[in-house]
């Protein structure tokens, strides 16, 4: 199911539960009862809280986007190593450029279609992905250098190799949800219980401050759907990550 309608269904299931809470508070209250009657200080308790928790909810925010980004940065480190690893074997003869260029393909393919998938459902890397790394790294570790240029590309290629390692370690550090489960629950208590004022302000039937109730709940909904979207450092599906790889290697967007 795509992510949008995921937030359309909740979103209109919440101003749905709010609005008929507040229809029915406002029959229960009666039309006797006055709502100036609310007491000031309560307002100011009230304020406070909204504050607090639209504090919470910002940093949640921040801390979840700080993260994907990082982990998105990695991912770009990892693919731009790789394709100076197969750029610069170009100086090589031609069986230890090939042999090195089709290690770089297998391991780029295996990262797009399987170990992204892998990653995101269960929060880490495959072992297949270790041993193609492990063999691309012992053909270039061994790619003896026979001329001058071969030898200035050499070191470099197997720096790049061990920045691709250093980059697949930090992906694997990242895999997974950024947020605490008690985080959650502290965001989602917070909500239902911003979203509870509502009530507590004897919010009445008439079209604005229904309106109001409605674009207040949607706003607190669409937040924490915000802050459950980047919780994922490498996003929902494989190909919200696995970009900087195609872009570098056109052909692993076919089939591994």
């Amino acid at each position: 199911m795509p992510e949008w309608l995921i937030m359309a269904l909740v979103m209109a299931g919440t101003c749905a539960v709010v609005i008929t809470g507040a229809v029915l508070n406002a029959r229960r209250l009666g039309d006797e009862d006055d709502p100036d009657e609310t007491p000031d200080v309560l307002d100011y308790m009230i304020m406070m809280i909204g504050v607090v928790y639209a504090i919470v909810l910002g940093l949640a925010i921040a801390g979840v986007w700080e993260a994907r980004s990082a982990a998105q940065d990695g991912v770009r480190t990892e693919a731009q190593a790789l394709h100076e690893v197969a750029e610069r074997a170009s100086v090589y003869p031609g069986p230890v450029r090939d042999r090195i260029r089709e290690d770089v393909d297998a391991y780029v393919r295996h990262v797009v279609h399987t170990e992204f998938k892998v990653m995101i459902d269960k929060g880490e890397l495959t072992d297949r992905g270790g041993e193609l790394l492990k063999t691309l790294r012992h053909d270039v570790t061994f790619a003896t250098p026979h001329s001058d240029l071969q030898s200035q590309a050499y070191q470099p290629m197997v720096d790049q190799v061990a920045a691709v390692d250093d980059a697949r370690n930090a992906r694997q550090q990242s895999a997974g949800p950024t947020m605490p489960h008690l985080v959650w629950f502290g965001l989602v208590l917070g909500a239902a219980l911003v979203v509870g004022l509502v009530f507590t302000l004897q919010i009445r039937r008439s079209p604005r401050e229904l309106m109001l109730a409605v674009m207040f709940t949607a706003l607190i909904v669409f937040l924490l759907f915000l802050v459950w979207d980047f919780d994922a450092p490498f996003g929902r599906s494989v190909g919200d990550s696995t970009t900087a790889f195609t872009d570098l290697f056109p052909s692993a967007r076919g089939g591994s």
